[in-house]
């Protein structure tokens, strides 16, 4: 799988971009705030409809934009799978036309899907272009909130599996309703029978997160071990280990129906809890998962140099998980992934991504890179929103 063209009006600071995309490795150079990270983010936000990282969807627009008639900004690219070829197209505008002072976008924008000029919904688009992205930030899924490494393991569960999509979405509403009832109910204004039915829902879809969670992280730890073990010369092995709120007993070789029963049980105990705080303290939102090397947790206890190492062996681990569960070798999207990494690290990053059937790279500085790497690359520079070879 591949991007064979990338189309972006209006796209942060893309006022106007036509790029074509070749096989293998593309290395694209430039200053900071040039629009090397935006490269990357469009193609993120092609496959997902998110960025890596949270962001206000009216920031998207490019400024220039917002001053016309009718601001909007559109993205568009041309996939080759192994079997078709795709035609992926989002337009992004306002609702209404209400603004703020300067011309700032202030009401919600609307998103309008094309997938081989078919209008979609979000989750029909999901899966069309599978993508891994790092970037800088990644670094926080080791150290950072919980909420990080869930809403990573999501988008990565969502690439693949529609029906884990279909229960996130479902789970998300049944959350929200049901923590509404608890307020209800400790305001005395609904009875506690009316959980009933919430409940059911919130296990019957949380139940298949969770097991869906743990089988994918299962599979990524085996993945990503080796490429970590090579990226540290040998000298770290990993381990992630997931962590249930449901339970504490949880395990790898849990069926469907384990999964409910515990989720049931644990419903149950927290119930006085829950209506006492008026908010919904058990299931997969409340989840999370760490990263161990060599039996030390790294959240806590590791250098940035292992924790940068760890994100990046999860990501190449990604990689391998996307082609296992899809026939399709993901785009891989690497935003300066060379700072902060020792050359010996350097060079067995490298290695790894040289055989891969497309990577985009971004950097500031091109010494970074060993001549014969860059021999086997294309190379563009990256200059105030213009791409030039």
């Amino acid at each position: 799988m591949r991007v064979v063209h990338l189309s972006l009006t209006n796209f942060r600071n893309y006022v106007r971009l036509e790029l074509d995309l070749p096989p293998n490795i593309s290395v694209f150079q430039g200053a900071n705030a040039q629009g090397k990270t935006n490269l990357l983010e469009s193609i993120c936000f092609l496959a997902t409809t998110r960025f890596s990282r949270p962001v206000a969807e009216r920031e998207l627009v490019n400024w220039n934009a917002l001053n016309e008639k009718m601001p909007f900004a559109r993205l568009s690219a041309n996939i080759q799978r192994d079997t078709r070829d795709v035609k992926l197209d989002i337009v992004l505008q306002p609702r209404s036309m209400a603004g703020g002072a300067g011309g700032a976008i202030t009401v919600p924008m609307q998103k309008h899907i094309r997938v081989n000029g078919v209008g979609k919904r979000g989750v029909d688009l999901i899966g069309q272009l599978n993508m891994v992205m790092f970037s800088p930030r990644d670094i926080d899924l080791i150290s950072g909130e919980p909420s990080l490494r869930r809403r990573y393991l999501d988008i990565t569960n969502s690439q693949v599996d529609p029906r884990y999509l279909m229960a996130l979405q479902r789970y998300n509403k049944v959350l929200t309703r049901r923590n509404h009832l608890l307020r209800q109910i400790a305001a005395h204004q609904a009875g506690a029978d009316e959980l009933a039915f919430w409940d059911q829902e919130l296990v019957s879809t949380g139940s298949y997160i969770v097991l869906r969670r743990e089988q994918s992280l299962k599979q990524l730890n085996d993945l990503a071990n080796p490429v970590n073990e090579q990226l540290s010369g040998g000298r770290e092995k990993l381990e992630i280990r997931y962590r249930r709120s449901i339970d504490a007993g949880g395990s790898e070789s849990d069926s469907l129906d384990d999964v409910e029963q515990a989720f049931k049980r644990a419903l149950k105990e927290s119930f006085q809890r829950e209506i006492a705080r008026g908010v919904s303290l058990i299931g997969p939102h409340r989840d999370d998962f760490g990263f161990w090397v060599n039996q030390v947790d790294m959240g806590p206890f590791g250098s940035r140099g292992q924790q940068r190492t760890i994100a990046l062996a999860l990501k190449l681990g990604e990689v391998k998980f996307m082609l296992a569960e899809t026939g399709q070798t993901p785009v891989l999207l690497l935003d300066d992934v060379l700072s902060e990494l020792d050359s010996e690290r350097r060079d067995h990053l490298m290695e790894a991504v040289t055989n891969y059937q497309q990577v985009l790279i971004t950097t500031t500085d091109i010494d970074r890179f060993p001549p014969g790497f860059l021999a086997r690359a294309e190379q563009f520079t990256v200059q105030n929103g213009q791409i030039l070879m």
